[in-house]
């Protein structure tokens, strides 16, 4: 007991528990204007978690849920890593900083890795004081789809077409791992990580964009829609389109296959009639930063990952 806030850890999250975090992730998502979790624990956890996570809730006296935590431990080379969410109406009463001491707790040696999405002052003071250090920064740059779009030209003897559910699953996996060898999040996925997406209502095959050369995948261009379909009830957000993971096998880097493979994923999401396109960078990958500046993209918001 901390206050008047109960802390529990436990190793997976049944039934109601669920309905009620989904209830207040939406909230704070409502209340900041971005979500508090990065897509992959939110996947995860509206099935009630996986096996290498866990989890720590924070109960008010009356029984509400008003705080949350993730942590996922089994990176032995780089560390646990942990998100964690608190509700508006309960902050600045030292459930943030309870949550990651609690975190601490079920961390190997007291090492984290902890992500704060959106560059919020206040997150940035807290890791601080805590002994948590930057080391690693998204950028979420966006551009309108109302400005003008350049002509889609793709390298000679390359073909665009949608991804077929059944049949490219594996072309896909190959070419995802052999694209980002230094980026685990993305490139370590398994085939139980794309059928999960496949799973979600923003999943379309017509947005997920595969460029072929003759019967050899040699890039993609996985597009997303969001914000409309993501909350149930009487939250209506305006969709906005995503570039969600753009691709280009390293043989035909420097062709200018990535480029056009950005290009036709946006002229698709225009073609939805939606007004605006996001997309997530690593602040120091500076090649793909320049492409996206080149294509309109401005930067809008940061996420940050701190380490101790």
């Amino acid at each position: 007991m901390s206050g008047d806030f109960t802390y529990t850890a436990l190793p997976r999250l049944e039934g109601p528990l669920v309905n009620e975090l989904m209830t207040l992730l939406d909230r704070i998502t409502e209340h900041d204007g971005l979500r508090p979790l990065s897509e992959h624990v939110w996947l995860h956890v509206k099935e009630g978690g996986d096996p290498h996570g866990r989890h720590i809730i924070v109960t008010s006296s009356d029984g509400d849920l008003v705080g949350y935590a993730h942590i996922d431990v089994t990176d032995e080379v780089e560390g646990p890593s942990a998100e964690l969410a608190v509700d508006p109406a309960h902050r600045r009463h030292g459930i943030g900083r309870r949550l990651i001491e609690s975190l601490l707790d079920l961390s190997p040696e007291s090492r984290l890795r902890l992500w704060a999405h959106g560059e919020q002052a206040a997150a940035s003071e807290l890791a601080s004081q805590m002994g948590f250090q930057r080391t690693r920064i998204l950028w979420q740059m966006r551009r309108s789809l109302y400005a003008p779009l350049p002509r889609t030209l793709l390298p000679e003897g390359v073909r665009l077409q949608p991804f077929q559910v059944g049949t490219d699953e594996d072309a896909w996996l190959d070419l995802n791992a052999r694209a980002f060898p230094h980026l685990p999040d993305q490139g370590q996925w398994q085939r139980s990580d794309l059928d999960r997406r496949m799973n979600e209502p923003w999943f379309s095959e017509p947005g997920f964009l595969m460029a072929w050369r003759g019967d050899r995948l040699v890039g993609f261009h996985w597009t997303k829609v969001h914000g409309a379909t993501d909350h149930a009830g009487d939250h209506h957000h305006a969709a906005i389109g995503e570039v969600y993971v753009v691709a280009v096998d390293p043989s035909e880097r420097g062709g200018g296959l990535g480029r056009a493979l950005t290009l036709a994923g946006l002229h698709h999401l225009r073609s939805l009639d939606l007004d605006q396109a996001m997309l997530y960078v690593d602040a120091t990958n500076t090649g793909a930063i320049s492409l996206y500046e080149g294509l309109g993209f401005a930067r809008w918001d940061t996420d940050v990952l701190y380490r101790r």
